[in-house]
């Protein structure tokens, strides 16, 4: 059973398209009503079996939400993490956060998802040539 409407789906995957269409990296949303762990190590076991580890220059970035329990965790490759400030991820937690207190759930992926597409533009840029190497859909767990 699907977490969001399809409309909701349809916003979420235009986000992570129009951000993808300036870098060379693979942003993802993981979702699941559930998480009993800690959500970092459960982003970390969804990244892996999803194939986030598997793009050309680990530049992948994965959101991942369990909306019943109210946990979220974002996790990127190893390339895109040498590459950002230390505090980049936090502080895109952190406005993520600002707008699931609010219950806008929907905006809160959606501006994590633009926060980490400024950064990949920033960081791996767009070449010709490039292709999606992942799909923009919700991944559901």
């Amino acid at each position: 059973m699907a977490l969001f409407t399809d409309t909701e789906q349809e916003q979420i995957r235009q986000a992570i398209e129009a951000a993808e269409k300036n870098t060379s990296g693979e942003i993802r949303i993981s979702a699941e009503k559930h998480c009993k762990e800690d959500p970092l190590d459960r982003a970390a076991n969804y990244f892996h079996k999803i194939g986030m580890d598997k793009t050309a220059l680990r530049n992948g970035v994965l959101i991942y939400i369990a909306t019943e329990d109210h946990k979220f965790a974002i996790i990127g490759d190893a390339g895109i993490n040498e590459a950002v400030p230390d505090n980049f991820w936090d502080t895109t937690k952190e406005a993520m956060l600002n707008l699931f207190k609010t219950g806008n759930i929907v905006e809160g992926l959606i501006t994590g998802v633009n926060m980490a597409g400024e950064k990949l533009k920033q960081y791996f840029p767009y070449t010709d040539g490039d292709k999606n190497e992942l799909s923009d859909d919700i991944s559901y767990m």
